[in-house]
């Protein structure tokens, strides 16, 4: 069995990619089953020793909306912030935000919608309304010194409003990088992207001025084009892509979303490609075999579908 794809690089692509790791956030706050603190810790830790260095650790939203993450204070303090490691935190709103700067954290994310009705089934609020409730947070984050990423959802479809123009994503992925944002990750929340289209949204939002450099890619598989749409997002520059470990998760809150793009089929198309990760495959592997063990179900990964041995049972390390 081949387990390891042959390199055969392609030209002009970024020689090294940053894969952000939202597994223990985005992924398990999808799940039914409530994972129990100390497994969400020792997955963040293994994560790490597979050479994982930014991990999502956790959200501040509020425990009757997210049931899965309502243990945020006792996981940020129980990974650590060892350096060399980035460990950011999902904040909903300024409450989330003080509960945020309470428990230590070092790194945030904010998060708005490209559409209205999201925001009004995500975020209780309009696409105007999230980026007035992200600004303090943005502007409290800067003044602290801790630096902020972005989510824009519902980028490339919507599935109760349907096709999203590429001029409103462009726009609120303006008003974000104008609050200071640093990095805005796109969402393919519901997984209806192809590469044409995202080569369209990427040139619109270079044309706005907004650099390949500010932005990530978050893709879902529900269609089977996230690889596909990474290659495309690689070819116009882009360098930095979420994922999650065994591609678990979705979003709970937007019918007909799917799990996100897999770490290990990433890795796995990257390895080929010739780009530099830093992402131990074999290793990261045993830990989503390990982690859908936990969940009581095969992981969606193609990657560990086909290369997961269930032969060492914890600890790995």
């Amino acid at each position: 069995m081949v387990e390891h794809p042959d390199v055969f690089p392609l030209p002009g692509l970024p020689g090294e990619v940053t894969i952000y790791e939202v597994g223990p956030r985005d992924g398990l706050q999808a799940e039914k089953q409530i994972v129990d603190t100390r497994t969400k810790i020792e997955f963040i830790r293994r994560l790490r020793q597979a050479g994982l260095t930014a991990i999502e650790a956790t959200s501040f939203v509020s425990p009757r909306w997210v049931p899965q993450l309502a243990d945020a204070n006792q996981v940020l303090a129980g990974i650590g912030a060892p350096d060399g490691y980035r460990h950011p935190v999902l904040v909903p709103n300024q409450k989330g935000m003080d509960r945020a700067l309470e428990a230590g954290a070092t790194e945030i994310a904010v998060f708005v919608s490209a559409t209205e009705r999201f925001a009004k089934e995500n975020l209780a609020t309009t696409v105007d309304g999230a980026i007035e409730m992200a600004a303090p947070v943005v502007r409290q984050a800067a003044e602290a010194g801790i630096p902020v990423r972005g989510y824009v959802s519902m980028c490339f479809g919507d599935p109760w409003e349907g096709r999203v123009p590429l001029g409103q994503v462009v726009s609120v992925t303006r008003r974000l990088a104008d609050l200071g944002v640093r990095t805005i990750s796109l969402g393919d929340t519901i997984g209806v992207g192809t590469p044409g289209h995202v080569r369209a949204l990427l040139e619109s939002l270079g044309a706005a001025g907004i650099g390949m450099e500010r932005l990530a890619l978050h893709f879902h598989d529900t269609y089977g084009g996230a690889l596909a749409n990474v290659l495309s997002g690689l070819q116009c520059g882009v360098s930095e892509y979420d994922s999650s470990a065994g591609g678990i998760g979705g979003c709970q809150f937007a019918r007909s979303a799917t799990g996100n793009l897999a770490t290990e089929d990433l890795v796995w198309m990257l390895t080929g490609l010739g780009i530099r990760t830093g992402v131990d495959l074999d290793r990261l592997i045993q830990i989503s075999g390990w982690m859908a063990g936990k969940l009581g179900r095969p992981a969606p990964s193609r990657v560990v579908a086909a290369l997961y041995h269930d032969e060492v049972d914890e600890p790995l390390f």
